[in-house]
């Protein structure tokens, strides 16, 4: 690596780590979190044993959102929050509106990981819990959960993950991330490679972190699956 290479490296490397940790990470744990809360109520519908009209109205808008946004890019979904809803009167500023489109997306995808994960605990574990007393959110709450977490934490661990990455794309709505940081010192020097790298450095290392987060996590409610 030539001097004016390293020099650019070193120099961007402070403004990137910031940007990871300010902007990228908070990014996604936000999205993360209030897609979460979307997944579970998602997923709760679509288990619930089949009611009356209510029920039926719930379960097909719940599947019409799931389709939509497993059907659609997360580009073209970041697109019509940001770009799109102003026509509508509706002005979302940047980071926020990054936020609602990588929840949505993080909600319709979750909530099919939540339902696998809910239905792979045994129907024994549910007539155990109402064998003594229990009604149904009980016995979902106490019983049904903990083992359903255990199961799921492997495919959301890789779901955050992902998300985390796609953050990246928060800079087409003018968001500036961390990749968004690497393109400006890229486009300034013209040296695209090095600084390229770095970012992908830096994304590599905080995702080891989280594999790391993801095998404790793991370990930790293994005393919650039914043996």
């Amino acid at each position: 690596m030539t001097a004016a290479r390293a020099e650019l490296v070193i120099s961007a490397f402070v403004p990137m780590l910031k940007s990871l940790i300010t902007v990228s990470v908070p990014l996604a744990v936000a999205s993360f979190a209030i897609g979460m809360v979307i997944a579970v109520a998602v997923a709760i519908v679509r288990v619930m044993p089949r009611g009356g009209r209510l029920h039926r109205m719930m379960l097909l808008i719940v599947k019409s959102y799931i389709s939509i946004i497993r059907g659609t890019p997360m580009v073209v979904q970041l697109a019509i929050v940001f770009y799109g809803l102003p026509a509508m009167g509706i002005f979302i500023d940047p980071v926020p509106a990054a936020i609602v489109g990588f929840s949505l997306n993080v909600g319709a995808y979750g909530s099919e990981t939540v339902r696998a994960a809910i239905l792979s605990v045994p129907k024994g574990q549910w007539e155990a819990g109402f064998s003594i007393g229990m009604g149904y959110m009980q016995t979902f709450r106490r019983i049904i959960a903990p083992q359903a977490v255990r199961v799921a934490i492997p495919p959301l661990s890789n779901s955050f993950i992902g998300l985390f990455k796609d953050t990246s794309l928060a800079s087409f709505v003018t968001v500036t991330e961390m990749f968004r940081v690497a393109q400006q010192y890229a486009n300034t020097s013209y040296d695209f490679l090095p600084v390229y790298i770095e970012a992908g450095l830096l994304y590599w290392c905080f995702c080891w972190f989280l594999f790391i987060v993801q095998a404790r996590l793991e370990q930790r409610f293994d005393r919650h699956v039914a043996r």
